[in-house]
């Protein structure tokens, strides 16, 4: 499966949007990521709908919109109306997750599941015929910046194992830490969507980076 790279707007400079989106263009960034913190599901406050309304007319990649929130179901047609192309939610939030799962599809978006690092991923694989993507957190959810854990790659590794199984064609991204040194790891256990944000939005040579987590 092809590599995609996913530049998390986290890590963007949030005074100069616009020319970050052309940045992320212009390096070969396949999307765009957003991580949406609502303060009670992860302790931290991000952006919401009017950031991503209001930066749409200005990039062309599609936007892949990740619902760090409690009430996911409460906002997906905010969110499709705003302009996300693609919506991740939590397993962990407690949500009926086929009923947000179709809410998502029937604003004809894809749509995604996440699971944190200590939560089991044999709990989404019921639902891996309903899901265009898993996404594997690699860190804790919450904060940009911290260091990738190792022992996810055995989750990805089981993830594609069973999507194989179940004959899924399933994107598997993963997003925490993921820069130079862990995107082959990543890879190899089977990962093909690769979230990054500091890595790429601090590197003085962007294309330079995506390139080399492609490599």
């Amino acid at each position: 499966m092809k590599t995609k790279v996913s530049a998390s707007i986290l890590s963007a400079d949030f005074g100069n949007l616009e020319r970050e989106f052309r940045r992320a263009e212009a390096s070969g960034c396949d999307m765009v990521h957003f991580d949406v913190m609502d303060g009670h599901f992860v302790p931290n406050l991000s952006y919401g709908v009017p950031v991503l309304k209001s930066i749409r007319k200005y990039c062309s990649l599609p936007f892949d919109v990740h619902l760090m929130i409690t009430d996911p179901l409460k906002f997906i047609d905010a969110f499709a109306d705003a302009g996300a192309d693609h919506i991740t939610f939590h397993q962990e939030v407690g949500s009926d997750p086929e009923e947000v799962i179709a809410k998502i599809r029937s604003r004809g978006l894809t749509a995604g599941i996440s699971v944190k690092p200590k939560t089991p991923v044999e709990l989404v694989y019921p639902l891996l015929k309903q899901l265009d993507m898993v996404l594997i957190m690699t860190v804790e959810p919450g904060f940009g910046g911290q260091g990738f854990i190792p022992e996810t790659l055995e989750k990805i590794s089981a993830l594609r194992s069973e999507a194989q199984r179940q004959g899924v064609e399933l994107d598997i991204e993963v997003d925490g830490g993921i820069g130079f040194n862990t995107s082959p790891k990543v890879r190899h256990a089977g990962a093909n969507v690769l979230v990054s944000g500091s890595y790429l939005f601090k590197a003085d040579d962007m294309a330079a980076a995506v390139a080399s987590m492609r490599r």
